[in-house]
């Protein structure tokens, strides 16, 4: 896909989320009936009408806006990156669980990774030129950001009764569009990364095209 056709979709779509889809807290993507419990055993809610580009869309507008910082992060890698094959598929009627990391998580890796940034005369230009997401990748390497988006995502649609295992004995582990990496949820919603550790917040928020559960932590495919 070209890259103006990707940010004119996305465009489009802002528009369209603007006008139609609840832009208050009480929106798709924070759904009251959106929440998570230890050895949670729900099955898969009913495909929604609302993508997944959608929710974090409305969400990002919303009055208590949530995943504004996700949102930023997608329109980075659409713009850094044409033909991202992760951008693409949430475009798509494939089906796809997404572990959604809060704004308050993408506040808090952007802190953590401030003082690096501006020990690093390429980064802290970037951050003057492009901001976070630009001096992450001018930082670490170029597809940092997307690989990180990318640790977020897997393919099919997978409820929580697929992600938390029942009991404490069992972990299940998921296996993420980053060339495979893993990472492992126990039973009390604790996710354990290659690079960090998160938790569950809320589950099972049902998109047309998957899943999104929402996460305290931005999951790390790295040791930082």
């Amino acid at each position: 896909m070209k890259r103006y056709s990707i940010l004119t979709l996305l465009a489009v779509i802002a528009l369209g989320a603007c006008s139609e889809l609840p832009t208050t807290s009480e929106g798709p993507a924070l759904a009251p009936e959106a929440t998570a419990e230890r050895g949670a055993a729900n099955r898969a809610p009913a495909p929604s009408a609302s993508s997944i580009t959608d929710i974090v869309i409305a969400a990002a507008g919303a009055e208590e806006a949530e995943f504004s910082l996700l949102l930023d992060a997608v329109l980075y890698i659409a713009e850094t990156n044409p033909g991202s094959a992760l951008i693409e598929g949430l475009f798509n009627d494939d089906q796809y669980t997404v572990f959604a990391p809060t704004d308050a998580a993408f506040g808090a890796l952007v802190e953590a990774v401030t003082p690096l940034i501006l020990e690093n005369d390429d980064a802290a230009e970037a951050f003057t030129a492009g901001g976070p997401f630009a001096a992450i990748d001018a930082l670490l390497g170029d597809g940092t950001v997307e690989a990180v988006v990318s640790y977020h995502v897997t393919d099919g649609r997978r409820a929580a009764n697929s992600v938390v295992p029942p009991n404490a004995r069992q972990l299940r582990t998921i296996t993420t569009l980053l060339d495979g990496a893993t990472f492992a949820v126990d039973s009390d919603l604790g996710i354990t990364a290659v690079g960090n550790k998160a938790t569950i917040e809320a589950a099972n928020i049902s998109a047309s095209n998957g899943i999104i559960h929402v996460i305290d932590t931005v999951l790390l495919p790295i040791e930082l």
